[in-house]
């Protein structure tokens, strides 16, 4: 599983010409999903994400989480994050899941996080997405394999 977490004073994702999902401060979240992804593991992604204190206090320290101030998500399923460009130019992308196996876990990541942040949105499971963000510092965290749980 792979989050890639931009801090956002606000983004958006248009489908067609038409917004589906948009939000003021908070994440911007990019989600791929492995071959051999869990619940387990979106549990683990999930709690690492919402307690994430990636903003800044009144003494302008990194030191707030999402909820602390107000926080809302845009989550948006990104399977290129998977890409692999080890041979050659053209991206493998074997390492991803399935996409019905994908957009189940997916599904599962946005209702869980439904659970814990008042506002949630979405862009749209396997479409052509148009992704407008404005990234507050700029920050940017990922979270892969390399954080362990």
């Amino acid at each position: 599983m792979k989050f890639v977490i931009q801090r956002v004073s606000q983004a958006s994702v248009t489908i067609d010409g038409r917004v589906a999902g948009a939000i003021g401060k908070g994440f911007l979240v990019l989600i791929g999903v492995g071959q051999n992804d869990t619940r387990e593991d979106a549990d683990f992604y999930i709690k690492k994400m919402i307690g994430l204190r990636i903003f800044e206090d009144e003494n302008g320290k990194t030191n707030l989480a999402l909820k602390d101030v107000g926080g809302q998500l845009l989550l948006v399923s990104q399977f290129t994050l998977y890409a692999n460009c080890k041979k050659g130019n053209r991206p493998s992308f074997i390492e991803a899941g399935s996409p019905e196996a994908a957009e189940h876990l997916y599904q599962y990541i946005v209702e869980e996080c439904k659970k814990q942040v008042p506002v949630v949105e979405t862009g749209e499971f396997g479409a052509h997405m148009k992704v407008s963000l404005c990234n507050e510092g700029p920050f940017t965290i990922i979270l892969d394999e390399n954080i362990g749980h």
